[in-house]
Order: C-alpha cells, then structure tokens, then sequence
C-alpha cells in the first residue's frame, strides 16, 4: 500500500481542515494509506518523508525552517509527490526559494470580490490524465494573480480582463524525481466541491503520487 501525509494548517481562512478531509477517502479508495500532520516539523523527518509517496499540503501562510525545507525539497526530489490547492501552495512560505522553485508558482494578488470567470482546458494538454473528458468550467471565487514558472506543464487557464492575460490555473511539473500538481481554484469548500474543480482536483492529487 502507497502512503500519503496530509500536511495541513495555517491560516484558518481557507479550511485547511475540512477540505482535506473531503479528499482524504478518495486517497484512501486509490490505494493510499493516509497520515494527517498539524505541524510543519514533520518535513524534518527524513525517514518519513522517505517512505511516503505522495504529500497533500494544505498550509497557507507560515515559514518553513531551513531544515524543514530541505526535507521537503529533497525528498520531492527523490520521488515523492507533492501535489495541493490553491493558497496552501502558492500562498505559503515565501521566504522559502528552493519551496517556491519546486512547486512553480507565487500567489501575488486577487481583487477583493469574487469574480465569476472561465477555466479554459488547454488543447495541447487535453489528454492529459488529470483533465481528459472535462470540459471548460466557469467559477465563481477568488481569480489569482501569480507568478510561474515557465518550465511549467500548464493544463487549464483563465484570462483576467485587466490587463487582458493567460493566467495559468492547473499545471504540472516535475522536481527531480517527483511530480507536482497545482490548481489555483480552492479557496472555499463550494469552489472545491465544483465537479470539475473536484473531479481535476482528485485525479490530480493521485496522479502526483508516485
């Protein structure tokens, strides 16, 4: 059996708890035997992070101590997954460079309301696992401004009227050994239970495994 960590926290706003918990059971049906940690200390366990094949983070805001991140960084790239949402990757450690380089991605900023915008499902990529069969979807929650990184695989993508950009929203990518999956969607619990933002939110999830 694979094994997973749930590393969930920060800040209370995004629901670190409640929307991992919604994808916790289908971890567990794909095979995945599931630990939960509430403190960022476990990312200084090498032994741990060793023989786990796939971290869900869900941590927004907060610093990761050097040794922390090391072995975070180093066992993503020996293999381990690294996949997760929204604000609890991109919106979290950023004083933490090798952190930022291996996910691909820094939150910079959203407007103050929600915006009602479409997700377009790139063609290049549309049989890709985690997006094949799914159509383009429109949301209604926080549009996010980020930077990218353009070694990126960008799956999806959304365009901000002012100034009238392509900003990715879903994209892989790979450090070392390991895959990563991110998508920018995620903020509330209904942006999660959307069932395209559900459905690519869960393939993604296994397919960063390893």
């Amino acid at each position: 059996m694979r094994k997973a960590l749930v590393v969930r926290g920060g800040w209370e706003g995004h629901v670190p708890v409640e929307a991992t918990e919604l994808f916790i059971p289908d971890l567990a049906a794909a095979g995945f035997e599931v630990t939960v940690a509430d403190d960022l200390e476990v990312y200084a366990d090498g032994p741990l992070l060793a023989g786990t094949d796939l971290i869900v983070q869900c941590w927004t805001g907060g610093v990761l101590t050097p040794e922390q991140e090391a072995g975070l960084v180093s066992a993503v790239r020996a293999g381990t997954g690294f996949a997760g949402w929204h604000g609890g990757l991109v919106a979290t450690f950023d004083g933490s460079h090798d952190y930022l380089r291996m996910v691909g991605g820094l939150f910079l900023h959203h407007l103050a309301d929600f915006l009602t915008y479409d997700v377009v499902i790139d063609p290049a990529h549309a049989g890709h696992p985690i997006v094949a069969g799914l159509d383009d979807f429109t949301v209604e929650t926080e549009q996010y401004w980020m930077l990218t990184d353009a070694h990126n695989e960008v799956l999806a993508t959304t365009r901000f009227v002012s100034p009238k950009t392509p900003m990715p929203v879903v994209w892989t990518r790979r450090w070392g050994s390991g895959k990563v999956f991110f998508s920018a969607v995620g903020h509330r619990l209904a942006d999660l239970r959307h069932p395209t933002v559900y459905e690519l939110t869960r393939r993604g999830l296994i397919w960063a495994g390893r």
